[in-house]
């Protein structure tokens, strides 16, 4: 059985990396490794590609390493209260380990950062989550007892974790978009050493 919780992200101006590095520091809060991994951009060019690791930033995610997995966190920016394109385009890429049920019973959770408070945080998390449960993976969201929830002036949904990035990508993630961010690192990595 695997024994690390792939926190995977798409990050255009940043903040959803921040986010993702915050969920990685919570799953090793829990008692599990983390593995950090992004997805290269699409591109409408046929001819482009990407080179095979990226210039900053961890290296880019390999269908292996989704299959082998004992939970992920997905994070990605919103797009029309959608996840971006080079997210889905890699989950679109994964019918192969949905064929043989390799993500079946695994826990999942996601998070998002937006540039307007109203900017389909909600809409985007839920979008996120179906593949995920095409896939039998387990939904987590974030309970109530995660207080910062009732506090949040910024991000922060029961679906997952948000961000307000602003409209330049310049607001820093709050103390409670941190707290909420590694509340869903622990909660999957204690998800999973149960599961196990």
């Amino acid at each position: 059985m695997s024994d690390y919780i792939l926190v995977l992200y798409y990050s255009r101006g940043g903040s959803t990396a921040e986010m993702a590095r915050l969920v990685a520091r919570g799953v090793e809060e829990g008692g599990m490794p983390a593995l950090l991994r992004t997805v290269p951009e699409v591109s409408a060019n046929h001819e482009a590609t990407a080179a095979p690791v990226p210039d900053t930033g961890p290296p880019y995610a390999e269908l292996d390493e989704l299959k082998e997995c004992a939970g992920l966190a997905l994070g990605s920016p919103t797009r029309f209260g959608n996840m971006a394109a080079p997210l889905k385009y890699f989950l679109d890429s994964s019918s192969g380990l949905w064929l043989g049920g390799a993500l079946m019973g695994k826990p999942a959770g996601v998070f998002t950062s937006t540039s307007s408070l109203h900017g389909g945080q909600e809409s985007t998390l839920l979008s996120m989550m179906l593949p995920l449960l095409h896939h039998g993976m387990l939904i987590s969201g974030l309970p109530y007892s995660e207080t910062e929830l009732l506090t949040t002036r910024s991000g922060g949904t029961p679906y997952g974790p948000s961000h307000l990035a602003g409209q330049d990508s310049n607001l820093p993630v709050t103390d409670e978009e941190k707290h909420l961010c590694k509340a869903l690192g622990r909660r999957l990595a204690l998800l999973a050493k149960k599961l196990q």
